[in-house]
């Protein structure tokens, strides 16, 4: 299982994410200054340090906790190419806030201001990310190692559980409250799902995010969900959107991946792409209109 075409094709708002997470979690490094982000009930309900609130979403305490959250980030890019830049950072912004204030809630709870603060970093995201990845993302191939079995989603697990133990109490509480937040969009609270941001905000990050490697980005269509779409038969997308009289036109490897980690079957994105003369957006839209069916 991969994410799709390498680099950052169709997710300029996770190469912006990742490079701001990066840069202020390098900062803060040089600067000796990791210890003073972590969240304590002293910061919250004492000095208000709100600084702190912003400063402990993006940058990582550690080295081994930088790679690990941004290689689980990279991956998850997925997410943005199945339901388009817009509605993902909705996603982000969502996981963020909501994760951020199931941890004052903690905080508040526990009440006790000699505590180890939380451990910062973009955890409401990436464990938020978890929910729709153990739902909608389908295990394409299986194996035993040592007796036991594993699927190529296994690796991702085990990255995010490195994670989520990596600063023991102090990162399972912000890992715990990622996973409440993601479970409160997949659930679809306060109609979440359905909600975009003005088109200039989305495309923003385009515009302050360095060039992609690879292809050509392209606008992928925006869809209401998180998920997978399961295979349709070769006739129904014939019958919705009839092959060209023109030659058949091979598709390309990044257009069928592209699909594929849409969440659609590789034989259908094949065909789809075959009829759209290797579009990505026509094939989308041919393979979205023989679900509609």
């Amino acid at each position: 299982m991969n994410g799709g075409p390498s680099g950052f094709t169709n997710a300029p708002v996770t190469r912006a994410f990742i490079i701001a997470s990066a840069l202020f979690s390098i900062f803060f490094g040089i600067q000796g200054r990791f210890n003073t982000l972590g969240l304590s009930y002293q910061d919250i309900f004492g000095k208000l340090r709100i600084w702190k609130l912003i400063m402990s979403i993006f940058s990582f305490t550690s080295t081994p906790e930088l790679m690990f959250g941004l290689y689980l980030l990279y991956y998850f890019r997925v997410f943005e190419r199945q339901i388009g830049s817009n509605k993902y950072s909705v996603f982000i912004v969502f996981s963020v806030l909501a994760s951020l204030l199931f941890e004052v809630f903690a905080v508040a709870f526990l009440k006790d201001p000699s505590a180890t603060p939380v451990t910062p970093g973009p955890y409401g995201l990436i464990f938020a990310s978890f929910v729709p990845f153990f739902f909608d993302i389908p295990v394409s191939t299986r194996f035993r190692l040592f007796g036991f079995h594993f699927s190529d989603k296994s690796f991702i697990y085990l990255a995010g559980l490195q994670l989520l133990l990596s600063s023991w109490k102090r990162s399972i509480l912000p890992g715990v409250c990622g996973i409440l937040a993601g479970s409160l969009y997949r659930l679809n609270v306060f109609y979440i799902r359905k909600a975009k941001f003005p088109e200039f905000i989305s495309s923003f990050f385009s515009r302050i995010s360095l060039p992609s490697m690879g292809s050509p980005t392209r606008t992928t269509p925006t869809r209401n969900v998180l998920g997978n779409v399961p295979s349709y038969p070769a006739r129904q997308m014939e019958r919705n959107f009839p092959a060209p009289m023109h030659s058949a036109v091979e598709p390309s490897e990044d257009s069928i991946a592209t699909l594929v980690s849409m969440g659609f079957d590789r034989n259908s994105a094949r065909q789809a792409l075959v009829q759209a003369r290797n579009d990505v957006n026509v094939a989308t839209n041919i393979l979205l209109e023989a679900q509609a069916h």
